[in-house]
């Protein structure tokens, strides 16, 4: 049962901090013309707004999949828009990655076959022979060869969370009846039906990623913003100011808003 006083989407109680412009981006996997014509739109939407700072937050799973993985890392790396805050979270597509950079097998395959062959591709490598003995430890030797240092350290300083206002933002989710200073990273990296079937009040609303829907998803107690860009060509943004909210989206010619099921990794 929800507490008195505190945020819930239903009751409008949820606001941003005062005179600060919130936005949220949600998974874009690899496709950069998607992230770069939404991030236009944010720019769009918030010119000519009374505001004190703007603050865009990515939430995570940037890479696998989509065509584009090493570019969207080099964009952004190089930074938000022009007079723009950022904060870069973790998902757990990146952590796969950063998982087999280090030599870890416990994921290797998994992240291979959910978008990871894509990504090395992106990176310019040949995946000819990727059944032969050893060619897993021979791609990463030359994964670690051609990725920027750039992309290391972007991918190495990636946040769990961020905050704003009433606002929790997170990759998948929490572990409903677990403090936050008590949550498993596994789980605000891939947290499913535990937290999308809680009705618990977390104390912030909680704004995530990571399980795709063909629309954003709203309950009293979290917002879901992943709309499946590499699937369906949408890729969505939360706008917040004060207690009002909004949503922004681009759509790609080729795909525009097709529905889909969607996998679950």
């Amino acid at each position: 049962m929800t507490q008195a006083g505190r945020p819930n989407l239903a009751t409008g109680l949820a606001a941003a901090p005062s005179g600060r412009l919130v936005y949220a981006i949600g998974d874009c996997h690899g496709c950069l013309d998607l992230l770069l014509s939404l991030e236009s739109k944010i720019v769009a939407d918030a010119s000519g707004k009374a505001s004190t700072s703007k603050i865009i937050v990515y939430l995570g799973d940037y890479i696998d999949r989509g065509p584009d993985s090493a570019s969207v890392l080099d964009h952004l790396v190089a930074g938000p828009p022009p007079g723009f805050e950022a904060a870069y979270l973790l998902g757990n597509h990146e952590e796969m990655l950063l998982q087999f950079l280090n030599g870890s097998e416990e994921r290797a395959l998994l992240w291979l076959l959910n978008g990871g062959k894509q990504t090395l591709i992106s990176y310019g490598l040949d995946l000819t022979g990727l059944e032969a003995e050893g060619a897993l430890e021979t791609l990463r030797s030359e994964l670690r060869a051609r990725i920027p240092g750039s992309h290391l350290v972007f991918l190495e300083n990636l946040k769990l969370t961020h905050e704003e206002g009433d606002f929790l933002f997170v990759h998948a989710g929490l572990r409903p009846g677990v403090s936050l200073p008590a949550q498993r990273r596994e789980d605000m990296l891939w947290v499913r039906d535990a937290f999308l079937k809680s009705s618990q009040n977390f104390g912030s609303i909680v704004v995530h990623g990571h399980t795709p829907d063909n629309e954003p998803v709203e309950r009293p107690n979290r917002i879901g913003i992943d709309t499946g860009a590499v699937y369906s060509g949408t890729l969505t943004a939360l706008a917040l100011e004060g207690t009002a909210r909004h949503y922004i989206q681009v759509h790609s010619s080729e795909m525009p808003g097709t529905k889909h099921d969607y996998p679950k990794a």
